[in-house]
């Protein structure tokens, strides 16, 4: 007979959460000891837990390894830290190991820290944010071809249709009119790339997301979403986020209409907006050693059809719809407005569910002298 957890001793109790939580978790004791470690992380050091219990942290990583000073941070400091793409690789533990890191002090436990592990996720994320951004650099190139070479002679064609329309019967003019239409819609397709060519640098100022998500939420409600119920789950204690208030409308209106359109006509689709501070969540530049504070964490979660494992991975590219009139340009504009923002956008999804999550850097008094909004 399977015990319940409250007739269970709290050692027991926390060891049994501990090892169905699969990633790699340590204790490290203020003497630098590893006083607890779980099932995985046997497996991902290569030791039994009685042999880990023996060693310091030292013993299994490289010399002078971020992470040992990711650890003295946190028990100075007494607040948690994500730490990403951490290269701990050695020949202990293998080659090309780059990890995602979690640290947070045990305050029952003075100088002890708790240390999670995760092999994937976030550093994959970040590598495909930047192939979105090249993507968008893409259709910037393509968007100046196109209004420069296709959108005159359209205008030509245009003009032709509309002559002609005057001098055939009305069995041809609805010829003349499927021209014309045509082309308007050719020409609609081309404006909306223009935007992609727009390289002028961003006037960015402090912003409170609140109204922001606030203006969208009233947009949509008067709009494509009426019927479908928007929640909100704000942080009011957010600091206002370095951006431009005009595209971070258009940001959080192309993910809040991509989740009206996922939920589609179904009574008991929901559509959740929420904010919230991640201090610790911090990013590597391309091309240099730094890391970029992204502590602002906006989210769009809807409770709709959700995106498909082979979509998924693409879903940020130029053209990419699932949508029978969709042009595959919204994400993707998404992805270059917070880009440019520095800051990233990334998707997760189930069958029956998606979250568009917007990471942003907070503004700092002393970084602007901009308005606020």
């Amino acid at each position: 007979m399977t015990a319940s957890i409250s007739a269970l001793k709290d050692g027991d109790a926390a060891r049994i959460v501990l090892n169905t939580i699969r990633r790699p978790v340590i204790m490290i004791g203020a003497d630098d000891l590893i006083t607890y470690a779980n099932a995985d992380a046997e497996d991902f050091f290569r030791s039994s837990a009685a042999m880990l219990s023996r060693a310091t942290l030292e013993r299994f990583v490289p010399f002078g390894s971020p992470l040992l000073t990711l650890v003295e941070q946190v028990r100075e400091r007494l607040a948690p830290v994500n730490e990403y793409r951490v290269d701990i690789s050695s020949p202990r533990l293998g080659i090309e190991k780059i990890v995602d890191i979690y640290v947070a002090p045990v305050p029952e436990l003075p100088g002890s820290v708790v240390v999670m592990f995760q092999e994937r996720s976030m550093a994959d994320k970040i590598d495909r944010q930047m192939t979105h951004r090249g993507a968008a650099r893409s259709v910037t190139g393509l968007a100046a071809m196109l209004a420069h070479e296709i959108k005159n002679p359209l205008s030509g064609i245009r003009g032709a249709a509309q002559l002609l329309e005057t001098a055939v019967s009305d069995e041809d003019r609805a010829l003349t009119r499927l021209i014309t239409d045509e082309t308007d819609r050719i020409v609609s397709l081309v404006d909306r790339m223009e935007v992609f060519s727009d390289e002028r640098p961003i006037d960015r100022y402090p912003v409170n997301i609140h109204v922001v998500l606030d203006h969208v939420k009233a947009i949509a409600k008067n709009g494509f979403a009426r019927k479908i119920n928007i929640l909100e789950d704000y942080d009011p204690s957010l600091p206002p986020v370095l951006a431009n208030r005009d595209h971070l409308v258009q940001v959080f209106l192309n993910l809040v209409k991509n989740a009206a359109e996922a939920i589609g006509a179904d009574p008991a689709g929901e559509i959740t907006l929420s904010t919230a501070f991640r201090p610790g969540m911090r990013v590597s530049v391309p091309g240099s050693q730094d890391r970029v504070s992204l502590p602002l964490e906006f989210c769009v979660h809807d409770n709709g059809s959700g995106v498909s494992d082979d979509i998924l991975p693409i879903l940020f590219d130029p053209f990419i719809t699932t949508k029978p009139n969709g042009t595959g340009l919204g994400l993707a504009l998404v992805a270059k407005i917070v880009g440019e923002h520095g800051g990233i956008v990334e998707c997760e999804a189930t069958a029956r569910s998606t979250t568009f999550r917007v990471l942003m850097p907070a503004w700092k008094e002393e970084s602007t002298g901009g308005h606020s909004s």
